[in-house]
């Protein structure tokens, strides 16, 4: 008997740990638990800690009550300025009620993630590129709205999406680079347009201010030669005026016809010989006093062929008796170089009207 009731009082202490092991649950600080009564819902829910239901009869469900990270596959989309583009998200949420995420939906996560999928791709067809590059913070609080109406019946709770990416077709970054560098071109152009004319303006007060002091303007070139020659594999190039060379491509006419109007102010200047005496030539030699051969002789009456004589019988003759002299330019000065030009026939002709 004594042997039997041993027996007995072990298979009790037996049952009874069977029993306290089947029954015997641990939630986590982060979880909560649910029980289910023979498929029926239990009032509560079991907070963290030590807890017990009754072995094949209650069963318990533990809901993860963190901050869940789910990443939204991408999708193709067009927006409303019909570009292809391809953005992907990235989600944050967590259950605020576990009773509710249990009963009201089959898998929450899954759940999720097809909400968010759906509100991504409203959210590209009714944006534009610029907005989905730019002003994503709007567009990521539109699809929390969007996402977190639903999921609130859910017992889950929305705490943020971002956009992650949003991948353009090669085409269009080529068209936006080309955009982009045609922007950044047109402000550097109004830049130096702007230096350019900061800089027209202080030249020109430089320049009244040298106005008054020519000196200032050799000094400045000056030292503009002693900057660039302080390179030793720099070529120094000078400013030649044009009008300089203009001006010696006329110096050697000019000077001929100088030549002769010396030597027929010479000849004018000359005393005259009295009446019935021959002219007096000029100082003998090959040359006269400019260095031309002259000769000086009296006609009796002008050359109707030359230029400039008048005609007989014309009024205003010399009275009878009266000599005059004309000089002759008998050769072109020694000092008139061979290759210049001949005198004009003009100047010629004014020369040889020219009365002694």
């Amino acid at each position: 008997m004594v042997e039997e009731l041993v027996i007995a009082v072990i298979a009790a202490v037996c049952a009874c740990g069977l029993y306290a092991m089947a029954a015997a649950r641990v939630v986590r600080q982060y979880e909560r638990g649910v029980v289910f009564r023979l498929g029926r819902l239990q009032e509560g829910i079991r907070g963290p800690g030590f807890t017990t239901i009754l072995p094949f009869v209650d069963k318990l469900h533990k809901v993860n009550m963190q901050i869940v990270t789910m990443p939204v596959p991408a999708q193709d989309g067009i927006t409303r300025d019909n570009v292809t583009v391809r953005v992907d998200a990235v989600i944050y949420f967590k259950v605020v009620d576990a009773a509710e995420a249990l009963v009201r939906v089959e898998d929450y996560r899954f759940a999720v993630s097809q909400m968010a999928q759906t509100s991504l791709r409203s959210i590209i067809g009714k944006s534009d590129l610029d907005d989905l590059l730019s002003n994503r913070e709007k567009l990521n609080q539109g699809l929390e709205l969007m996402i977190d109406s639903p999921a609130i019946g859910w017992g889950v709770q929305i705490d943020r999406v971002e956009i992650k990416d949003v991948s353009l077709p090669e085409t269009m970054k080529r068209s936006m680079a080309r955009q982009a560098e045609a922007d950044r071109e047109r402000r550097a152009r109004v830049i130096n347009a702007d230096a350019e004319l900061q800089a027209s303006k202080k030249l020109a007060e430089a320049a009244k201010e040298m106005s008054g002091q020519p000196a200032a303007l050799q000094l400045r070139l000056l030292q503009t030669v002693v900057a660039v020659a302080a390179e030793k594999n720099s070529t120094l190039v000078l400013p030649f005026p044009v009008e300089l060379l203009r001006f010696l491509e006329r110096a050697t006419p000019a000077e001929a016809v100088q030549a002769v109007q010396a030597v027929s102010g010479a000849v004018q200047a000359a005393p005259s010989p009295p009446a019935g005496q021959p002219a007096v030539a000029a100082p003998t030699g090959p040359t006269g006093p400019t260095g031309a051969a002259t000769t000086a002789d009296a006609p009796d009456a002008p050359d109707a062929t030359e230029p400039g004589a008048p005609e007989p019988g014309a009024p205003g003759l010399a009275a009878p008796g009266l000599t005059t002299t004309r000089p002759k330019v008998s050769s072109v000065p020694p000092s008139v170089p061979a290759s210049a030009p001949p005198l004009d026939e003009e100047s010629q002709k004014r020369q040889d009207a020219q009365p002694v």
